[in-house]
């Protein structure tokens, strides 16, 4: 039997989150590891993303984590606001702005990485590469939701697994 504190040479030690600063850490910096995997994986494996290096690409990962929360943020808080009125017309101009600005943002993000990065990220094809970052930026996002289902599934699993058999978190 293991002592209080003590672990085993080959089991990790275990981590707990104790603040909220330290869980959006690991989200944000989780988020940004797996667009900069999606982002260098489109580079490698389609000829309508270029990059020009891997620390070009770390840099876009972080701008483009920064702008897509800055997007969804604003479009929650519209939401909200069209959200408080009555009337369908407020349901219509709800989803409507809500589609605009999920949409026309990929337009300004564009802008923003060629104005930050210049030809050393490229987004190339239709409607000068927007179909294709709306592309990145999709599969970004299944990522991201696929990485975050699976970790919960993880602790559901962990959960019943304590609950079935009586025994603790051994630590």
């Amino acid at each position: 039997m293991e002592k209080a504190g003590s672990h085993s040479v080959f089991e990790p030690v275990l981590v707990q989150v104790v603040n909220n600063r330290q869980r959006l850490f690991v989200r944000y910096f989780l988020a940004i590891l797996i667009d900069l995997v999606v982002l260098n994986l489109f580079n490698e494996y389609s000829d309508r993303v270029r990059i020009d290096s891997f620390t070009t690409s770390l840099f876009a990962a972080v701008l483009l984590q920064v702008l897509l929360r800055l997007t969804i943020a604003i479009e929650h808080w519209v939401a909200a606001w069209f959200k408080a009125m009555e009337g369908g017309f407020a349901v219509f101009m709800r989803y409507f702005s809500a589609w605009l600005l999920l949409f026309g943002s990929k337009f300004v993000i564009l802008e923003a990485i060629s104005f930050a990065f210049g030809d050393s990220v490229q987004f190339l094809g239709r409607f000068h590469g927007v179909l294709v970052l709306i592309l990145v930026i999709v599969t970004m996002l299944l990522a991201e939701e696929l990485v975050a289902r699976v970790y919960r599934w993880l602790g559901e699993s962990r959960e019943a697994s304590d609950k079935t058999n009586g025994e603790g978190i051994r630590r």
